[in-house]
């Protein structure tokens, strides 16, 4: 079986990364706050996925194919991203912004993701299993 795209995502503070790491010791990580595309372009896992899209939209690139974008120059990452989608919407329109970016991309990811994993309280369960 061909490995593919992996996604693991959940609230803040759940534990998805520690899931991911039990889940795949033998993985080097980079991290989506500090890493660059090169960075993420060969990395075999990714955390704090949304903050490499809040740097992203921040420095003002342009994000809507970053999903495609990804899938092209590492199409077996491992991502572990936050929901950010939930609550209450924010008053601050990049903020908004923001939000809909990283559910857009993520929603994208997930579609490409052989496995979709989905985490609460350190508790993961697989959404998707392709």
């Amino acid at each position: 079986k061909v490995k593919k795209m992996e996604l693991i995502v959940g609230g803040a503070f759940q534990g998805q990364l520690e899931y991911a790491k039990k889940l795949h010791p033998e993985c080097e990580w980079q991290d989506g706050a500090s890493c660059s595309w090169e960075e993420l372009c060969a990395a075999k896992g990714v955390y704090n996925f949304q903050e490499f899209i809040r740097r992203a939209l921040k420095d003002e690139r342009d994000v809507a194919e970053l999903a495609k974008e990804l899938l092209v120059c590492n199409g077996e990452l491992l991502i572990v991203s936050d929901e950010v989608g939930y609550g209450v919407v924010p008053i601050d329109a990049f903020e908004r912004r923001y939000r809909e970016t990283v559910g857009r991309v993520c929603t994208e990811l997930a579609a490409a993701s052989s496995r979709v994993h989905r985490v609460i309280c350190g508790i993961g369960t697989v959404i998707k299993d392709a």
